[in-house]
């Protein structure tokens, strides 16, 4: 079997985008988690935050299904 430079081209070629695909799934990828991560450290920081503002104000928030 013989290969053309044209056909070494295209494979080469087509194992480069392959590469380069994988590369940037792999960044988005991490980019996700990063980004969920963050939003949940974000929303238990505002939800502390809500809570201790409660606790000063004297008006808990029922603990419970009876209050």
């Amino acid at each position: 079997m013989n290969l053309e430079p044209q056909q070494i081209f295209q494979l080469v070629s087509l194992l480069a985008v392959l590469a380069l695909f994988s590369i940037s799934l792999r960044g988005q990828i991490g980019y996700a988690r990063w980004f969920k991560k963050w939003e949940a450290d974000r929303k238990a920081r505002r939800d502390a935050e809500l809570d201790a503002e409660a606790r000063e104000r004297g008006d808990q928030p029922p603990k419970g299904p009876w209050g």
